[in-house]
């Protein structure tokens, strides 16, 4: 039978699955710009930090003011994740900006530790990595479920044994720690990209902005703390 002569039911039923991927796939593209962008931000704020002397003896003198962005930190991620469904989608963009300029406050100190090619390096492999997987996770069949709930409390773990050895100062613990951190970091990239995708084929139309800034809050973590522990292993004193 000629499909042109099929009861319009059919059709309403055969274009509707390429409507829902082409939403999901709109959606996914958003999460990506603007983590992105959020990385963007965040390494402009760095090199700022880094090439500004005014901003280097100030945090010198004041070494407290880390302690207060980690603490923004900490709260700029609970209050988006626990308000996203409360914040208008121009509210949730503007605090993971935020979030992401805070952050680069945060990481500049690593210019001052470890050499630019080193930092560059680890920065083109992270990328790679963080792709390959999150790719993994958006095409993959497999339901990664299990994952999220293994990693999930690995993670818990591995801050448990993080804080355990800031008194303890193990080198060895220091690096089973960043084998670890990488390994989790790895699984939790096609973990998050699954539960977003997931998320935007669920998600109504008026809140897919929000979703899109939630799912780039998630794997810009992921990027970041990625990108952190290989540096242990790929980067380069400047001493």
């Amino acid at each position: 039978m000629n499909s042109y002569n099929l009861p319009p039911e059919y059709h309403a039923e055969v274009k509707q699955p390429m409507s829902l991927d082409n939403r999901v796939s709109r959606i996914m593209r958003s999460v990506y710009v603007k983590m992105t962008l959020g990385l963007l931000v965040t390494a402009l704020t760095s090199l700022w930090c880094y090439s500004t002397p005014a901003v280097i003896s100030f945090f010198a003198t004041h070494s407290a003011v880390m302690w207060v962005l980690m603490l923004l930190e900490i709260g700029l991620v609970l209050g988006i994740s626990a308000g996203i469904n409360r914040l208008s989608s121009p509210t949730a963009t503007m605090l993971f900006y935020l979030f992401a300029v805070v952050n680069g406050l945060m990481l500049f100190p690593i210019f001052m530790v470890y050499t630019h090619t080193s930092i560059a390096k680890t920065f083109f492999i992270t990328a790679g990595t963080f792709g390959a997987m999150s790719i993994f996770g958006y095409t993959t069949s497999q339901d990664l479920t299990k994952w999220g709930s293994f990693l999930i409390m690995a993670l818990i773990g591995l801050i448990v044994v993080s804080v355990v050895n800031i008194f303890a100062h193990s080198t060895t613990l220091e690096w089973i720690i960043s084998g670890a951190g990488v390994l989790i970091f790895i699984g939790l990239t096609a973990w998050d990209t699954q539960q977003v995708k997931r998320m935007a084929a669920m998600a109504p139309a008026e809140s897919t902005g929000r979703l899109a800034t939630i799912g780039a809050l998630s794997l810009y973590l992921d990027f970041i703390n990625l990108f952190l522990y290989l540096l242990r292993f790929f980067g380069s004193s400047r001493d």
